[in-house]
């Protein structure tokens, strides 16, 4: 039976291979939403939560591409955990300066997200792998869905029959959203840290 084992490449092989393009493709597309933002008229907020949500769904795909395909890239691991918090972390702090979301919730954001990268990296070296939690998921169903409701960034009639909710302020609903997320941050960042810890006292008993 022939091997299913992924498969080291080259880094040129890396670049062109389509799980990295479609990685590449959600940095590419950042200047591409704050340019959107920037316009800041609804139609064109619709059309930069579009390119949002599509940048991000490569984060999806990219993943189980790269699974099927069998391909293990040097450069897929450090371009995409890196193009999700380019993605996430610009927009944010465009959304600040448009005054949607609060600074000091981006700031918290901004430092989880350094820390726990950092002690990921701090762990690899240790030679310990530290799995991603349920709160961690959670957190980022719950960002993406309240980062995309910044972005459209005004109020809707929202409904569908039978249900009709009336008008939605998008902003305030973003808000309530990211506010839940930065609680599932700070709760897997625990998480990661009390992980980390209990995996390095474990190390240092074998």
């Amino acid at each position: 039976m022939a091997s299913t084992a992924p498969r080291p490449r080259g880094l040129a092989a890396d670049a062109l291979a389509l799980p990295n393009l479609l990685t590449m493709g959600r940095i590419v597309a950042i200047p591409l939403v704050l340019w959107l933002l920037d316009r800041a008229t609804p139609e064109d907020c619709v059309y930069a939560a579009l390119v949002y949500g599509g940048a991000a769904i490569t984060d999806l795909l990219d993943g189980i591409l790269a699974r099927r395909m069998g391909i293990v890239s040097v450069l897929g691991k450090f371009l995409d955990p890196l193009a999700d918090k380019l993605l996430v972390m610009a927009t944010l702090v465009w959304l600040v300066s448009m005054g949607r979301i609060p600074a000091w919730a981006v700031v918290l954001l901004l430092t989880r997200e350094l820390s726990i990268t950092g002690l990921r990296s701090i762990a690899v070296t240790e030679g310990i792998i530290i799995a991603a939690g349920d709160s961690g998921k959670s957190k980022t169903a719950f960002q993406m869905v309240g980062i995309l409701c910044l972005i459209i960034g005004y109020p809707y009639q929202i409904g569908f029959f039978p249900f009709d909710f009336g008008v939605v302020d998008l902003v305030v609903a973003g808000r309530a959203l990211v506010y839940i997320s930065l609680g599932f941050s700070l709760v897997s960042a625990a998480s990661y840290i009390y992980g980390f810890s209990e995996a390095l006292r474990a190390k240092g008993r074998a």
